[in-house]
C-alpha cells in the first residue's frame, strides 16, 4: 500500500470513525456516574444515550447526496464541528434538554464516519487495494469501541466526565482540521453511471429485503444497544460486579467487537466456498445471538465473558448483512440499498435503547438501583422480538423467490446464440479469474489485519495488566483491636497504635 494515501487519506478518516465508536460507546462507561450525579432514571438515560441514533438514521440519505456532491472530505470535516460542538454542550449541560442535544449533534456529526471513509478509499485508491484498506478503517474504527472502557478509566477519574467530554470536543475539532487540511482532493473523479430512478419505497418493497431487515435490524440494533449503553448496568446491577470488574468485561466487550468484525466476514466466506450461503449463516448468527441472551437471563453457570463476547460480535455482523444485498439488487442500486438497511439499523438501536430504559422504569428500584428482574424482562422481550423475526426470515423464503430487482441483467447486444454464448463463456472466465484473484488478495489482507488487530488488543490488555497490578496496597484493620488498647489510664497509647499503623500504611503505599 502506498505510504502517501495511507498517512493522507485513511488514517485521518479513520480516526474520525475512531471517535465515532468512542461517542457511541463512552456511555456504558459513564452510565452509573450520569445515573447518580443527574438523577436520571432508566427510561431517561436510554433515551439519552439512543438519541444520537435516531439523529444518526435521519442524516443517512442528506449527507450521502452531499457526499457525491462535494466529496467525503469536505462533508465530513464540517460534520465533525457538529459532533464537537455537541460534545461541549454536553459537557456543560445541567440537565436532561442539554445534554440530549449534545447527542443529537454528536449523532449528526458522526453519522457519515464510516461512510465518508469508505468513499475516501473508492477515489484514492487503486481497486485490489480497497478490500485491505475497508479492512484497516473497520478495525481501527472498532478499536474506539476499546479505548472507550479501560484505557478510558483514568482520564475520566482525572479531568470528570464533564472534562473527558471537553476533551472529545478538542479532539474532533482537531481530526475536522486534520481532514479538511490534509485530506487531497482527488484529481479527476469517475463519471457517475447513469442511475435508474429508484426510491427507497421500492428497496423497501423487494420481498427479498423484507425477508432479512427484521432479523438485521433487531440483531444488529440489540447488540448496538446493549454494547453502548446496557451490558454496564446489568453486569453492576445483576452480575454485582465491582467497578474494576464492569470496566474489564466492557474492555472484553470492545475487544470482541474489533475481533468479530473480521472474523465475521472472513467465516462468511470460507463458508460459501462449501456451499453455505450468507442468508444460511446470518440465521445461525442471529440463532446464537439469542442463545448469548437467554443465558444471561437464565443465568446459566457460565463465564459471562461468553455471552458478551457473542453478544459484541454480533454488533459487526453488518459485514456479513451488507453482503447479501448485492445478491438482491443490481450493482447501480447497491449504495442506496445499503442505506435503506443502515437506517433501519441505526433506528431500531434507537428504539430498543430507549425501551429497554422503558421497561426497567416499570419496577421501583431497590437499594438506589433497578432489580435484576427489571434487566431481565427487559432483555426477554428484545430476545422474543428477535425470534419472531426469526420465524419470518425461516418462513417467507417461497415469498422471497419472486424478486422486484435482478441482481444480475442480460447482455444488452442482439447477436446470434452460438456468438452469446460465446461471449458470455468469455465474460464468465474473465469474471471467476477475476473473482479468485480478488478473493485471494481478501484472504491475504484480512490475515495481515487480523494479526494487527489481535497485536494492539494484547498490547492494551498488557498495559492494563500492568497498571492493576502496580496499584497500591490495601490493608484492612480492624477497629475493634484499636479501641481493645483504649484505655482511660492510657490514652495516650491508643495514640500510639494510630500513628504506628497510619506510618505503615504510609510506608506500604
Amino acid at each position: 500500500m502506498a505510504c502517501r494515501p495511507f498517512v493522507q487519506v485513511l488514517l485521518p478518516f479513520a480516526a474520525a470513525y475512531f471517535l465515532s465508536y468512542v461517542f457511541r460507546t463512552i456511555n456504558g462507561l459513564l452510565a452509573r456516574t450520569l445515573t447518580q450525579e443527574l438523577s436520571l432514571s432508566a427510561a431517561e438515560l436510554g433515551l439519552l444515550t439512543s438519541v444520537s441514533f435516531l439523529a444518526m438514521a435521519m442524516v443517512q440519505l442528506p449527507l450521502g447526496v452531499l457526499f457525491d456532491r462535494y466529496g467525503p472530505r469536505r462533508v465530513q470535516s464540517a460534520c465533525l464541528l457538529f459532533a464537537a460542538a455537541g460534545a461541549g454542550i454536553f459537557a456543560c449541560a445541567g440537565g436532561l434538554p442539554g445534554l440530549m442535544l449534545g447527542r443529537a449533534l454528536i449523532g449528526v456529526g458522526v453519522a457519515t464516519a464510516f461512510m465518508s471513509s469508505l468513499k475516501a478509499i473508492v477515489l484514492w485508491f487503486p481497486k485490489e487495494r480497497i478490500a485491505f484498506a475497508n479492512g484497516w478503517v473497520m478495525m481501527l474504527g472498532a478499536l474506539g469501541a476499546v479505548t472507550a472502557t479501560v484505557p478510558a478509566e483514568p482520564v475520566v477519574n482525572e479531568l470528570g466526565w464533564r472534562g473527558f467530554f471537553a476533551f472529545l470536543a478538542a479532539a474532533t475539532a482537531l481530526s475536522a482540521a486534520i481532514i479538511f487540511l490534509v485530506v487531497p482532493e482527488p484529481t479527476t473523479r469517475a463519471a457517475a453511471a447513469p442511475l435508474a430512478r429508484v426510491s427507497l419505497r421500492d428497496i423497501y418493497m423487494d420481498m427479498r429485503f423484507l425477508r432479512l431487515a427484521p432479523l438485521s435490524t433487531l440483531s444488529i440494533g440489540t447488540a448496538w444497544s446493549l454494547q453502548g449503553l446496557w451490558a454496564a448496568p446489568w453486569l453492576e446491577h445483576v452480575e454485582g460486579l465491582d467497578r474494576d470488574g464492569v470496566v474489564r468485561h466492557l474492555l472484553f466487550i470492545g475487544i470482541a467487537l474489533s475481533v468479530g468484525a473480521i472474523l465475521l466476514g472472513w467465516t462468511a466466506d470460507r463458508f460459501r466456498r462449501r456451499g453455505i450461503g450468507r442468508e444460511e449463516y446470518y440465521a445461525v448468527i442471529a440463532l446464537l445471538f439469542v442463545a448469548a441472551q437467554m443465558m444471561l437471563i437464565l443465568h446459566v453457570p457460565v463465564p459471562s465473558f461468553i455471552p458478551w463476547a457473542i453478544i459484541a460480535a454480533v454488533g459487526a455482523a453488518t459485514v456479513v448483512s451488507f453482503a447479501v444485498l448485492p445478491e438482491y439488487f443490481p450493482k447501480e442500486m447497491s449504495g442506496r440499498a445499503n442505506a435503506a438497511l443502515n437506517i433501519l439499523h441505526l433506528s431500531g438501536a434507537f428504539a430498543l435503547q430507549y425501551l429497554t430504559g422503558v421497561i426497567v422504569s416499570c419496577w421501583p428500584p431497590i437499594s438506589g438501583h433497578p432489580p435484576a428482574e427489571a434487566y431481565e424482562a427487559a432483555f426477554g422481550f428484545s430476545v422474543i422480538l428477535q425470534l419472531l423475526a426469526l420465524l419470518w426470515f425461516l418462513g417467507s423464503t417461497r415469498l422471497a423467490r419472486i424478486p422486484r430487482f435482478s441482481a444480475s441483467r442480460r447482455p444488452a447486444w442482439q447477436t446470434s446464440p452460438s456468438e452469446a454464448r460465446s461471449r458470455e463463456y468469455a465474460i464468465a472466465g474473465l469474471a471467476i479469474a477475476s473473482h479468485i484473484a480478488a478473493a485471494r488478495a481478501q484472504v491475504a489482507h484480512w490475515r495481515l489485519i487480523g494479526i494487527a488487530s489481535a497485536t494492539l488488543c494484547a498490547s492494551l490488555v498488557t498495559l492494563t495488566v500492568l497498571r492493576a497490578q502496580s496499584g497500591p496496597v490495601v490493608h484492612v484493620i480492624e477497629m475493634s483491636s484499636l479501641v481493645a488498647v483504649e484505655d482511660d489510664r492510657h490514652p495516650q497509647d491508643a495514640r500510639l497504635v494510630m500513628v504506628s499503623v497510619t506510618g505503615a500504611l504510609r510506608r506500604e503505599r
